[in-house]
């Protein structure tokens, strides 16, 4: 219930399960910041599955962001932004809304950042969601879970994919709470992008966070997802970056940065291993959703295709040229040579090589890497959760996004992330400054980028985006462009070549020798 006050048309205050909390009027909204949804995840609770947050007494501020989780930020070794607040309060949801009106019921949508699973957290001004919840009228919900050795690691004696549940926690907290702040708790709609897209695809398919949420959309779905061998066999050297075997008892009284410094160090040493760890090697991330049969019991595709997930309304999109992203940040864009075509190839392509190229005769040496490092990573995995949504009885709307980001001469494409600025409004925030080269973002973007609020919003709302659900006789999707248009989906090719193939967990090939 709302706790009526002389101070809350500034300053609205909602009374939670733990204790009330005091926002801020900001733009015509009501933002709550940095509540807690479950306990510090430290000391007895360090590697466990999430706690019900302690109660406080009195009204709680909540004006800021709640600490990063600890996290890979890169060379410099230290545990979030530079500018976030510390201490170990790192499960925090943050909320918009019109008004905390708890006759409202408003649709309320939860976002899940991405970070390869290894960084990331709800106070990047990159998620800020003021404009989504303003142009929906909704309420919008974004929260920190465990990265990285804190999240995702295999560590003996603790639950596997605890990010994962720290993600369960925190919608068990807005079925709890959310009618409070003016939201719907029975129409919550899950949203993220890469890792957070994993994240959303994983919660489809795990049993305990059935009935949590009624919709889903996943933006560039990575196909990375462990097998419990892989990941044992992974968090065994994360740890002896350290000295130590991954056990909680050992680990435990590690301090978090340290545990970062490993993944760290090890990331560089990944592509060495190829012959042990298969496909997993390149992408130089030590973390991904584990198949453990019990948290995450299958993946996503099969659960999907079972039907466990036919109830939820499912909305999945890619955006063309992903990979390129990743060839700019490592400086070798538009440089790639047959060498490292050909073992990309050799490594991705379901049907070899000769098949990548067969396909794609005009196709020069980086072309050919850049469209099967995408194809693999994020486009297929990403068409193939709606097709396996719709084998199991479900409805999926299909996206892609084909505009390209404007900085370089339009040189980076439709890269990855780029649907992030997009949709949120933040074009001077995170990657969309390198992106967007730091300029105020054109009529056209800002046109797109409204296109993007509305169809997002709606389907939040409705269940229907605003173009027809995919099917696999027309395989209509919408392509987000200059001049958004529904067709049949544009990576025909790619389709075929990678039809009937299986996204399944990432297998250790062989262990240590």
């Amino acid at each position: 219930m709302t706790i009526p006050g002389p101070d809350e048309s500034v300053e609205p205050v909602v009374r939670t399960s733990a204790g009330a909390v005091r926002g801020r009027t900001e733009d015509g909204l009501a933002v709550f910041r940095g509540i807690p949804f479950a306990q510090p995840p430290v000391g007895e609770a360090r590697f466990a599955a999430p706690r019900r947050p302690r109660p406080w007494d009195g009204v709680r501020d909540a004006y800021a962001f709640g600490p990063p989780p600890p996290q890979d930020v890169g060379a410099a070794g230290t545990a979030g932004s530079p500018d976030a607040p510390g201490g170990d309060d790192w499960l925090t949801v943050n909320v918009w809304t019109p008004a905390p009106d708890p006759a409202a019921r408003r649709p309320v949508m939860v976002w899940i950042y991405g970070g390869a699973y290894k960084l990331g957290h709800s106070g990047n001004p990159a998620y800020d969601a003021r404009r989504i919840a303003a142009d929906g009228d909704l309420v919008v919900v974004t929260l920190n879970y465990r990265v990285g050795m804190e999240g995702f690691a295999h560590i003996e004696g603790a639950p596997a994919n605890r990010g994962l549940l720290d993600q369960v926690a925190a919608l068990v907290w807005v079925q709890d709470n959310i009618a409070g702040f003016g939201g719907d708790p029975d129409q919550v709609t899950i949203f993220g992008e890469s890792a957070g897209a994993g994240s959303v695809a994983s919660l489809l398919a795990m049993p305990r966070a059935a009935g949590l949420f009624r919709r889903a959309v996943a933006q560039s779905v990575p196909g990375t997802f462990f097998s419990a061998e892989l990941a044992r066999d992974i968090g065994t050297e994360l740890a002896a970056e350290v000295g130590l075997r991954p056990t909680v008892a050992e680990l435990s009284g590690i301090a978090p940065d340290q545990l970062v410094k490993a993944g760290q160090t090890l990331a560089p040493k990944m592509p060495g291993s190829v012959a042990r760890w298969g496909q997993a090697a390149p992408t130089i991330t030590p973390y991904a959703p584990v198949v453990d049969g019990e948290i995450l019991p299958v993946t996503p595709w099969q659960a999907l295709r079972s039907g466990a997930a036919r109830d939820i309304d499912l909305m999945v999109g890619h955006n063309r040229d992903e990979n390129r992203l990743f060839t700019m940040m490592a400086g070798k864009l538009g440089e790639i040579g047959e060498d490292r075509a050909s073992a990309a190839l050799r490594l991705y392509a379901p049907g070899g090589e000769a098949a990548y190229r067969a396909a794609f005769p005009e196709a020069s040496a980086n072309d050919l890497y850049e469209h099967v490092q995408t194809d693999w990573l994020f486009a297929m995995p990403t068409l193939h959760l709606a097709e396996a949504h719709l084998a199991g009885g479900g409805r999926a709307h299909v996206y892609e996004l084909t505009w390209p980001a404007p900085a370089f001469g339009g040189a980076l494409g439709a890269c990855h992330a780029l649907d992030i600025p997009l949709l949120f409004g933040t074009f001077q925030a995170d990657l969309a400054v390198l992106q967007f080269g730091g300029t105020e973002p054109s009529e056209e973007a800002l046109a797109l980028s409204s296109r993007f609020r509305a169809s997002w919003t709606a389907f939040a709302r409705t269940g229907d985006p605003g173009w027809p659900a995919y099917d696999t006789q027309r395989r209509r999707v919408q392509v987000l462009d200059t001049e958004p248009r529904v067709a049949p989906y544009p990576e025909e090719t790619s389709r075929r070549l990678w039809e009937g193939y299986e996204f399944t967990p990432l297998p250790l090939l062989r262990a240590k020798g």
